[in-house]
This record gives C-alpha cells, sequence and structure tokens, in this order.
C-alpha cells in the first residue's frame, strides 16, 4: 500500500490532467494516501490541482524561451532556486514514490527526488519526448510511455508501454447522446462538429472557423467550438452583431464527456492526451497539429494515427483553406467514418492510468 507521493508537473492541462488521473487512480486504491504536487509559480497547474482537491507547492523554475528574451539571462539562478527548494520539499515530505509527468517542474523534483534514493518514475506522453524527461530517464527507475519506439530515447529496460491516462469522467460517454443534446441545447437530428484547440485555445482553429463562417452556416451542421481562453474575450466583441446560426462558440467545455458523446466529428489539436483521449471515444477525427510545440512533437503524434488511418491530418498552414472543406466532406462520407472510429479504437489503452499506478505499487516493493 502506498502512503506518500509526491508527483510533479504542469504548464498546460496535457501534463496537469494525466497527472490528476494518475492521482485519482492513487487515492481509489489507497484513500488515506498522502498526494502532493509540485508545480511551477504562476502556472496553470497553481489552480487546476488545488480545484481537484489535492495540494500542490509551487517552484520559482521558468521554461528557455527558444527566441531572445531577458529572462533567459535569470534562468540560472530559477534553476538553482527551483533544486533548493525541490529539495527541501522532498525531504519535508519524505515521499515513497516520486513521478514526473513532464513540464518545467519535474525536472528538478525529479532530479531531487532521484538524488535521495528516491523510487522516481517519468510518464512520457508524447511520441517524441522533451530533453527534459530524456535527461531524466537517466537516473529514474521507470519510464511509462504511450507509443511505442521510444527505446531510441530512453533505456530499453526501463520502459513500460502503459498508454496515457485520461481523466475517467472525459472518456465515459455511451447512452449520453440525449443529455448531450438537451445539455447544449442541439438538434439531436442534425449532424454535430466538435472544435476543440485546448484549454488555452489554438488561434488556427479559431481562425479557420471564421473564414468559413458562411460555408458552415450554411451547410446544415451545427457546431460547438471551443475557443480557449486566450481569445473568447476578443472573439466575442469580433463576432457581437455576427449571426452565427447553429454555431455555438464557449470559451471552454466543462462536461468534454458531453461534447465527446453528441460529436459526429472531432477537430482537435494533437496533443499527447487529447489524441488519448479521442482514440477512447473513437470518433471520426481530424488533426491539426500545432507547430509551436518542441521537437514538433504534435505532428508525430498525429503522425502515429494517420499512418494507420486512425485520423485526417490538416496541416496548421493549410487549415484556413482546407478545414471546414475537409470536415464536411468526411461528415458526407460515412463509410470513412466508420473506417476512422473502427481504427482509432484499435490504438486506445482505457486501462492506462491502472497500469501506471501498477508500476508505481511495484516500484515500492
Amino acid at each position: 500500500m502506498i502512503k506518500k507521493v509526491i508527483i510533479s508537473g504542469g504548464g498546460t492541462g496535457g501534463h496537469i490532467f494525466p497527472a490528476i488521473a494518475i492521482a485519482d487512480e492513487l487515492k481509489r486504491r489507497n484513500p488515506n494516501v498522502e498526494i502532493l504536487f509540485v508545480g511551477a509559480e504562476g502556472k496553470m497547474e497553481m489552480e487546476k490541482v488545488p480545484a481537484a482537491g489535492y495540494t500542490i507547492k509551487g517552484l520559482p523554475i521558468v521554461g528557455f524561451k527558444r527566441k531572445f528574451a531577458l529572462s533567459n539571462f535569470i534562468l540560472p539562478f530559477k534553476i538553482i532556486g527551483s533544486l533548493l527548494k525541490a529539495r527541501k520539499i522532498v525531504k519535508e515530505f519524505n515521499p515513497e514514490v516520486a513521478v514526473g509527468v513532464g513540464g518545467y517542474a519535474s525536472g528538478p523534483l525529479l532530479k531531487s527526488a532521484t538524488m535521495k534514493k528516491v523510487p522516481s518514475m517519468v510518464q512520457e506522453q508524447n511520441s517524441f519526448p522533451g530533453k527534459t524527461n530524456k535527461i531524466l530517464s537517466k537516473s529514474v527507475q521507470k519510464i511509462c510511455v504511450a507509443y511505442d519506439g521510444l527505446e531510441r530515447f530512453f533505456p530499453q529496460e526501463k520502459i513500460v508501454l502503459t498508454g496515457n491516462p485520461t481523466r475517467r469522467d472525459m472518456v465515459m460517454i455511451d447512452g449520453k447522446k440525449g443529455e448531450a443534446y438537451k445539455f447544449y441545447d442541439f438538434d439531436p437530428a442534425i449532424k454535430t462538429v466538435l472544435v476543440i484547440g485546448g484549454s488555452l485555445g489554438a488561434r488556427t482553429l479559431n481562425e479557420s472557423v471564421i473564414a468559413k463562417l458562411d460555408q458552415l452556416k450554411l451547410s446544415g451542421i451545427q457546431v460547438l467550438w471551443q475557443c480557449g481562453k486566450l481569445y473568447n474575450e476578443r472573439l466575442t466583441e469580433e463576432l457581437k452583431n455576427t449571426d452565427l446560426g447553429a454555431i455555438k462558440k464557449v470559451q471552454f467545455i466543462d462536461r468534454m464527456d458531453l461534447a465527446y458523446a453528441m460529436a459526429d466529428v472531432v477537430i482537435s489539436r494533437a496533443g499527447a492526451i487529447s489524441v488519448s483521449e479521442l482514440c477512447l471515444v473513437k470518433k471520426p477525427t481530424i488533426l491539426i497539429p500545432s507547430p509551436n510545440v518542441a521537437e514538433d512533437h504534435q505532428t508525430k503524434n498525429a503522425m502515429a494515427l494517420v499512418e494507420k488511418g486512425a485520423a485526417i491530418l490538416v496541416k496548421d498552414v493549410e487549415a484556413i483553406d482546407r478545414m471546414v472543406p475537409a470536415v464536411l466532406e468526411l461528415l458526407d462520407d460515412s463509410a470513412k467514418c466508420k473506417e476512422l472510429s473502427t481504427n482509432i479504437e484499435k490504438l486506445g489503452r482505457p486501462m492506462a492510468t491502472e497500469s501506471i499506478v501498477d508500476e508505481l505499487e511495484k516500484l515500492i516493493s
């Protein structure tokens, strides 16, 4: 039985929500377990983790800016300060095991944990790992991955193919279609498209909707469009005098399970957790990878599905012209929709979270 666990990482929902999924499974198995999260000060984990019912401490760590920025000059001091604080946190909390899920904070925390001989694990969500996890892979005992072929980057004897942890409540959609149409006030007789660009939003996806707004309205479909926190205010002002018809714009989708349940086609970025969720909900999917991520890992995530006939890829630079025509074409091709659903289902790993916690239990036994 695990009694004390530290989970570190964050920066984006793609790191935070898997971490919370792991914590929830630990709590389900061990109701008295103590779980401490460690994140980066000022990042979204400092809000989302307490909202999920867990304690979090922040490190002053920041990322390296690829373009010239004054913040890069203070980065060494931030790293040193974060290592010292992480070392103190590990010493005071005295965990039995530590988990890093990616993001700025996982580097200093797992480095401190392994120096204290705390059994440690990295959970790598992407098909192409980031630099932090590559470095940490040398000192942790276990690396849980979601894609084949990562022995190119990690010691093969440490790798366990588990899949990505997903929020159980997000992907349990069976029998929820009727509730979903009522919740979003949509017509069950009309085909529905779900557009999701992540919790912060995706500029290209938003611009692609606006560019073909008239075409979407005339197509006779309905659209649930998550525009994201970064863009909602500007888009609300821009569209205040525009009749959106059957297109519903929201800043954030709180009931993603219902959104997935009623969607006939999903348009999404190709973040690792989004891809993992899509494999579990088995929806025909158009992926538009973000070009603004390290090592272009979203394109690699997308291609892992496209090469198996499990999704359609539209490049970011082509999305404004191609996104809406591609989704309308797909909606008219029921055979293609069925093929995509069948193939994406084969890639789902519904027991990923449980498998990761199994590996944690093995580490301390």
